[in-house]
This record gives C-alpha cells, structure tokens and sequence, in this order.
C-alpha cells in the first residue's frame, strides 16, 4: 500500500539502507532491464557511501547507462496507449493484461517503473573495481548487442557479454539456459 517510487535516486538510496545490514558477506547484483540500471546504481551509490562493491554486477537486456535512450516516453500516456505498449513489450501475460481489474492495481505500479526508467539520468562515475556480465536477447529489438558491450566502459575489472535465444523477455523463455549462465559466472567470482 506504499507509493511506488517514480524516481532512481530516491529507490536507490532506500535500496542501499534497507540492504546494508545485509552485505558482510561477499554478494552480487542481478538487474534485467530497469532492473539493470537500479543494480549498476545501487553498486555505485555502496560504493560512495562505505567503499562496498559487488564481486560481481549481473546486467541483462539493457543498453550500458551512458548511451541516451531513444524509446518515447509512456508512463503518462492514457490508460488504452499505455496498454497498447504494455503489450507490445511482450512482457505480461495476455491473460493478466485481460484481466481489467487486476491491471487497475499493477497499472500504477507498472507507470511508476516506466517513469524510473524513462526519466533516469546518468551522472559518469569512475568505472566499477567489480567484474561486469552482461545479457541480452538475439532477438531483442529494443536494445542492441553494442549498446549491451559498451557496459565494457563501467568496469576496470573482468567483463563479459552472453547473447541468449529470445527477445527482451529471454529470461523467461531462456530461463534455464540463463540461470546455468548466471551460475557460472558468479562461480568465476569465487
């Protein structure tokens, strides 16, 4: 019942309070897609305020955060536009996206999510000391292999790129193929 955040910073610094607590112990973070962005923020954001990094940044489906994104903003856009893109994205379940009166509570949820990212301002940082693994989807038409290789430029460590079979939602319809991949990337860490 709380308001969902509608901004990064503010997500970001929630995010690394609530989880301080937490980070005695070696860890990594996963983001897929928005999920990218908050990760790589929240890595920095640790970093600034206790020196803390992941052993390892997992980022997937999402252009490297200094490439400027070209998709036009949805997150205001009338209720019957907003669905039209929500199915375009391929992401929810037709059925869900059926179902009006569970989409009249994710709606505000899901408005808040595109207005993080489509408002989210990349501030340059030195690059992570953390190792950086990418992913993306062969078939993904919103974000490109390069855009996804030029995460390369925000670690001084280790980096890696894996492209899996799939569009932006890979991680459902690859899901057993990425979370071998993911398992062996976080053993690289050990």
């Amino acid at each position: 019942m709380e308001p969902p955040f509608t901004r990064l910073p503010p997500l970001v610094r929630a995010l690394a309070q609530g989880l301080a607590p937490l980070l005695d112990k070696p860890f990594a973070f996963f983001g897929h897609s928005l999920g990218a962005f908050v990760a790589f923020e929240l890595a920095q954001q640790l970093r600034r305020q206790s020196s803390l990094q992941p052993v390892r940044l997992l980022v997937s489906a999402a252009s490297a955060p200094q490439i400027p994104r070209q998709n036009r903003p949805v997150h205001a856009l009338p209720e019957k536009e907003f669905l039209s893109e929500l199915r375009q994205l391929n992401g929810i379940p037709g059925k869900v996206l059926e179902d009006s009166e569970l989409m009249q509570l994710m709606i505000p949820m899901l408005r808040a999510d595109f207005a993080i990212f489509e408002t989210y301002q990349y501030m340059p940082e030195p690059p992570l000391d953390c190792a950086l693994s990418g992913f993306g989807g062969l078939q993904d038409q919103r974000v490109r292999r390069e855009d996804m290789e030029a995460w390369r430029d925000q670690t001084s460590a280790f980096f890696s790129l894996r492209m899996l079979p799939g569009d932006h939602f890979f991680l459902n319809t690859a899901q057993p193929l990425l979370l071998q991949q993911l398992s062996q990337e976080l053993r690289l860490g050990e």
